[in-house]
This record gives structure tokens, sequence and C-alpha cells, in this order.
């Protein structure tokens, strides 16, 4: 799910992402053998007093995504040696994306102490000399982390919030006019001109800049509610309402209550704040958009470390939050996330999606009957808003009740209109309800509806196709759509294995070494993809590379119930009924764990989450 910015900055973002997270792998200097020596003299347990043992312990740590653990970790090597840099940098931003702002100022201290351009240590201590009001002091730390190219954006558009925060306009408008910029960067720095010369009072300069951003791009949220809100407060009612309306018809999926709080609020001629009332709350913004896309674009870390930033500037920043609990929710961090949700203010338009949200982070943690409680009471307040239902009936179909499922996406769709293309989901999510319950003549019936709503969906695609293919009928018909799926989806290895698969059912068996080739090289580290290309060796006269294929399965920790019936095929091979009938029962059961990870990569559409 791509938050607000995400969309426009992912591209770049991701490089940036694996350019400048700047995390050393290398151990610390000291050896092994003087942490032996040392802990034998001070009668010390080696594993953990040991600089090595806690450098150790805080990676593996980190690995988990557990943040605060590995801080400690590193916190207790670096005490053992305090001078040691790759200790130093790593326990700088463990504690930096906690939040832990006693523990990550002196790090950053020491670091921009070593070396004065270290980007994330001098925005962490320019943001608290902006807090404390020391302008100049906080402009010397973000130039410092502008020395570096990379650093130089987030820099001048920080600089340029610092000189606005000072009284300094015509600076800070300078401060942004960075003209060898790629499109990318100019769309954000219009964005924060735009900003600043909102607040500043000067209006022509703010609505020039809004007008380039939104040309460049009208689908951004956050932009979008920035040019509205910007032209409704000055009256212009006209240009607020036909921002809002564009966005909200490019949007896909149910529009955003933060837009459609907006337009009532224009249609009413009520004239709202602007979306930045301060410096403060500017400079907030500037690390908020490239966390958020950052963590969004799967740059978690880094993202992370951007968001505490902007929190550490403005602690209640709405936007922020979510998308940290976002980004917690990414590494299976479940407990933090509902932690950070629980510091979002009460009231907001967006409560509603944090209790789903809650709900389903609920649900990932076995607290599935609280989670439920909380998504009855959302929709029993609000009868018309299916999200709720939405998510119940997710959450249902996770959890393998699929009658409970069906129920739920039948309520959703009693108050949906059926003929909007944007209502695909519900009827795929409950097709593939109704398959699981073996009704196949409602389930073909809603897929068929899924894929006349979305014909260009790779998920109906797949999954009807497949389905048709499974059962021996309109098997051309069927495998066009999964080709179809593979076109508009080729680095999808579930969906390549699917089309694989459905030349193995048909005896294609060179044609289903092709793509099973294929999906295993997308996926090589799925155990079942492995399987399957396995067999089709094997159907091929390739005897070896199927016994390859299938210990390299059974390296790949396949599910408990698999594992025998692979060690059978490595021992037999596919030559008996006996065997070859396995292969088709497993298939059956594999089917519909493909297609659940293949709906996770892809992502169904959620109104719950938007």
């Amino acid at each position: 799910m791509r938050g607000p910015f995400g969309r426009v900055l992912s591209v770049c973002l991701v490089a940036i992402a694996l350019t400048i997270a700047g995390f050393f792998s290398e151990a610390p200097a000291r050896s092994q053998d003087q942490d032996q020596d040392q802990a034998q003299d001070t009668g010390q347990d080696e594993t953990s007093n040991s600089i090595l043992g806690n450098y150790l312990a805080g990676r593996f740590a980190r690995a988990a995504q557990d943040t605060e653990e590995a801080a400690d970790f590193y916190g207790r090597a670096l005490e053992r040696d305090p001078t040691n840099e790759v200790l130093l940098e790593q326990a700088f931003q463990m504690e930096t994306m906690s939040g832990d702002w006693s523990k990550a100022i002196p790090l950053a201290e020491q670091l921009s102490a070593s070396h004065q351009s270290h980007r994330m240590s001098q925005f962490l201590l320019g943001v608290t000399a902006f807090k404390a009001g020391d302008y100049k002091k906080a402009e010397d730390r973000f130039t410092a982390a502008s020395e570096n190219p990379i650093g130089e954006l987030t820099s001048a558009i920080a600089i340029g919030w610092t000189r606005l925060a000072a009284g300094d306009t015509d600076g800070a408008l300078k401060a942004l006019d960075l003209p060898r910029q790629p499109d990318w960067a100019q769309f954000y720095l219009r964005y924060h001109r735009a900003l600043i010369a909102d607040l500043a009072g000067r209006k022509a300069d703010a609505r020039a800049s809004y007008e380039k951003v939104f040309r460049q791009d009208s689908r951004t949220l956050r932009t979008s509610l920035a040019y509205a809100q910007s032209a409704a407060h000055y009256g212009d009612f006209k240009t607020a309402r036909q921002v809002i309306k564009q966005q909200l018809a490019k949007t896909q999926g149910e529009p955003h209550p933060l837009a459609k709080e907006m337009l009532e609020i224009i249609n009413k001629k009520e004239k709202p704040p602007l979306l930045i009332s301060s410096p403060t709350e500017g400079l907030a913004e500037v690390f908020y958009g490239l966390g958020e896309a950052l963590a969004g674009e799967g740059g978690v870390s880094l993202g992370t470390i951007y968001l505490q930033l902007a929190l550490d500037a403005k602690p209640d920043h709405v936007f922020a939050l979510a998308a940290l609990a976002n980004a917690q929710e990414a590494v299976k961090r479940y407990d933090d996330a509902l932690k950070t949700y629980d510091r979002i203010p009460a009231g907001t338009p967006l409560q509603s999606a944090i209790d789903i949200r809650r709900a389903f982070d609920l649900n990932s943690l076995d607290r599935t009957d609280e989670a439920k409680a909380i998504l009855v009471k959302l929709s029993e307040q609000d009868p018309k808003d299916v999200r709720p239902l939405e998510a119940l009936g997710n959450i249902m179909r996770a959890r393998k009740d699929y009658q409970s499922a069906v129920t739920y996406f039948t309520k959703a769709l009693a108050v949906l209109n059926k003929s909007d293309s944007r209502n695909w989901g519900y009827y795929y999510a409950r097709g593939t309800a109704y398959e699981r319950l073996k009704n196949w003549s409602a389930a073909e019936a809603d897929l068929k509806r899924a894929l006349a709503l979305a014909p260009d969906q790779p998920l109906v695609l797949n999954y009807l196709g497949y389905s048709w293919v499974d059962q021996g009928k309109n098997l051309k018909e069927g495998t066009r759509l999964i080709e179809k799926a593979v076109q508009l989806k080729p680095d999808d290895g579930y969906i390549v294995d699917s089309l694989g698969w459905a030349h193995y059912k048909q005896g294609n068996f060179k044609e289903a070494v092709r793509y099973l080739e294929r999906a295993v090289e997308i996926k090589p580290e799925d155990p079942t993809l492995n399987d399957h290309l396995g067999d089709a060796f094997w159907k091929v006269g390739r005897e070896r590379e199927a016994r390859f294929q299938w210990s390299q399965a059974l390296s790949l920790n396949p599910e408990p119930d698999d594992v025998d019936k692979i060690k059978a095929k490595l021992e037999r091979g596919l030559d008996s009924k006996g065997e070859a009938k396995n292969v088709e029962k497993t298939r059956q059961v594999q089917r519909d764990e493909l297609r659940r990870r293949s709906e996770n990569k892809t992502g169904t559409p959620s109104r719950a989450v938007e």
C-alpha cells in the first residue's frame, strides 16, 4: 500500500535507500581473543558481556527487526569499546529507529564530531537545534549534511524551513532553488516552496508552485490537499473543488476520508486552515514525506529513521505516526504498530481506518476475538461503511472460516454499487471463499463477475483460469487467462508457476519446464516452486535435475505435509501410479497456499486500509 508520497518518489527513492542506508556489516575492530581474555580476567560471562557477543546479538536482533533489543546490545558493546565507529554507527541507528532521543542525541554528537558530513546524525542534531530555537546552529547542521550529493535535497528543504522560522522568507525560498535536480526531486522542491510561500503570505508564489506540482501529478493525496486547502483558505472555492474532484476521479478504490472531508468543507464554502501552519510542521513534513516514501517502497530501516525525525519535530504528526505503524507492520512488529496507533490523537477523520488496521494487527497476533469486536462495532456504528465488513471477510477467509467470509462479503456487496469496477475485489474474495466451500457454481459466477469488472486484473485471471484447467474444463480459455495474467505480472513467480502447471496438467511437459524454470528464477527461495520444477524435469527425462530440485525444495523448509511426499519422490521418482496421484493431491493443497502468497504480493484491493 503506497501512501501520499510513495507513488511519486518510488523509483528514485528505492535507489537512494540502497545507496544511503550506510549500514555497516563488518565486525568490530577488537578481536574475539581480546574479549575472551578480558572476560576471564574479570570473571564475566563471555557471551553476554564481550564486544563480539553483544555485537552479534545486536545483529541478530536487528535482523529480527527488534530495534530496541538491538540498540541495547549495541549499547553494551559500545560501553566496552566507546571509540569503535562501527558500534557507534549501529547503536545510533537503532536508537534513532526506536526514537530514544536521550541516547540517540549523544551518539549523534559523537558521530558528527568524527565525521562532519554524517547525514543522519547532522539531521537529528539540526532538528534538536531547531526545536531549541537556535536556527543558526540548525542551519549549520543541515548544511553539513548536504556535503554529500545524496543529502542535498533534504538539507535544502530543511534549511528553507529553518530560514523561514528565523524570519528570512527570501532566504527560505532561495534555499529551494536547485535547478539541476531530477523531475521527482523538483516535484518535492516545488511542493515545499508552495508550502513556505503560503505560510509567508506570498499567495502568487504559492499558487504558481502548487499549479506546477498539480500539473506534474494530480493523484498524490498530500499535495492535492495542500493545494485545495490553500485555494479554499483564500476563498477560491472553485479551484479548490476542481483540485479535489480531479484527485478523487483518479483515485483507485474508495476515496480517502480526508479528501471527502475536504470536499464537504469546500462545498459549504468554509475556509480551512493551511495544511502547514508553522515552520515546525514544515520541517516535520520534510522528513515525513521522504520517510513515508522510503518505507512504503521497501526501505523500511531508513524510512523509519526519517519518520522518527519527523515525529521528533512534531510528535503528534498523524500521517507520520500512521506511516511508522505501517512500516512496523511491514516487518511484522504488530505490537509496536498497535502502540504507534495508540499515539494518534483521537477524533481524526482517519479514525475508522486506524481502528481497522488495529484489528488486522490484533488478528496477526492471534487475538482474533478482539479484532472481530472492533470491526463489528465499527460496522454497527456506520452500516453503510463497507470497510469493516471487508476486513471481517478477509480475516475470516485467512482463518479458513469460508462460510463466515461469504456472509461478510455478501453484506458488503449489498451496500455497494454492483456495477462499479472498483468493486471487483469483493466478488473475487467471495468467489475464492465459495470455491473453498466446494460451491463451484457460485464461485465461478463471482469470479466471472470480477473479471467483467476488472478484465486486466492478474489475480482474477489467474484464479479463474487455473480453476478451469485444474478441473479439466475450458482448457484453452483457462490457459489463455493465465497467459494474460503472466503478461500483466511477468515478475510474479506464483502466477508464472500457474501457467507452468497448466501446461503440466495438459501433458505439455516441455512448456511446463519452460515456465516453471522461470518461476524458480523469480522466486528461488520458494520450496513449492522448486518441487514443481522437479516434477516437470522428471516428466521430460531430466531425472538428475529433478532430484536436485526436490532436494533443493527440502532444504527450503517446505510445509510439513509436503516433506514426506518430496522424500518419496527422491526415493522412487514419479514412475509409479501412486506417486503420480500423490503429485496431484499435493498440488491441490499447494494451490491454495500459492494463491495466498500471490495475493499478498500483488495486493487485493482493500478499502479498509486506504
